[in-house]
């Protein structure tokens, strides 16, 4: 039997197991969502007590559900565009570029901290065709000069900007917005009724996280940059798919629509530029 990794991440970085760990005990359910394989098979390697994570097969279904919505929106532009680059942000332990078909012609950058790109190198296979994996913070000025701005680029960052302080995420989208021609931003936010509760959040308490950033109103990014527009805003509660998940979680999901504040918890944004 295989060597378990013994996992030492804490803080935010410690999160990422509840995202991984939601798409593996997708994959296993009778009805997968996303059937992320790859999830299952790193999960088991992994030394840790996802019990700390809090996931049940109901949040799994939503972790699920937004990483599909993602791979749409991300599958769609690379149709757009045959020769892209991906910029996928704070990749942790995602299988994106395992799911995603793309032609030999697409770059793809997966961007996370030293100690996560070195867990993906023990943990999850070399995908195949033009791959680059940064050791970096998406936060810090330097590593996105490693990257050609010769083409369109899309980046996407999951589970990021609410462990950023709003100035850090304006700032990281300026610099990616001025320094490729065009592109998408497609990423998912708290609202701020989110930020406040984030104590009921199991992974994020249990890992001594903290959540900063809230966005209420997607069109005050739109001001950050010159041809800047949202062009979808998902709600968490709109989602397509959520037909999928088990009665009990539809009723929640339905009674939470229409509560003000709480409909508003979380978003799916998608920017062009």
């Amino acid at each position: 039997m295989d060597r378990r990794e013994r996992i030492t991440l804490t803080g935010a970085q410690e999160t990422l197991l509840a995202t991984l760990y939601g798409r593996a005990l997708d994959a296993r359910s009778r009805d997968p969502i996303l059937g992320d394989e790859q999830a299952v098979v790193a999960a088991r390697r992994i030394d840790y007590d996802f019990r700390r994570t809090g996931m049940n097969a109901t949040t799994a279904a939503g972790v699920a559900l937004r990483a599909r919505q993602l791979d749409d929106w991300l599958g769609e532009f690379l149709a757009a565009h045959a020769s892209a680059t991906v910029l996928h942000l704070a990749c942790g332990l995602d299988t994106r570029a395992h799911r995603i078909a793309r032609p030999a012609t697409v770059r793809w950058v997966d961007v996370d901290l030293p100690e996560v790109i070195s867990l993906r190198e023990r943990l999850l296979p070399t995908p195949g065709g033009d791959y680059t994996q940064l050791a970096a913070s998406v936060t810090e000025e330097g590593w996105l000069e490693q990257v050609p701005a010769d083409r369109p680029t899309v980046a996407v960052f999951e589970g990021l900007t609410m462990y950023l302080r709003q100035e850090d995420g304006r700032r990281l989208i300026q610099r990616i917005t001025e320094r490729f021609p065009s592109g998408e931003l497609l990423f998912d936010v708290y609202g701020s009724m989110g930020i406040r509760l984030q104590k009921l959040v199991p992974a994020v308490r249990n890992a001594g996280a903290r959540l900063y950033w809230g966005v209420d109103d997607p069109r005050v990014i739109e001001g950050w940059h010159d041809g800047l527009v949202c062009v979808d805003a998902l709600r968490s509660v709109d989602m397509p798919g959520l037909g999928r998940l088990r009665a009990a979680a539809r009723a929640q999901m339905w009674v939470l629509a229409r509560i003000p504040g709480l409909r508003d918890v979380g978003k799916i944004l998608r920017f062009r530029f």
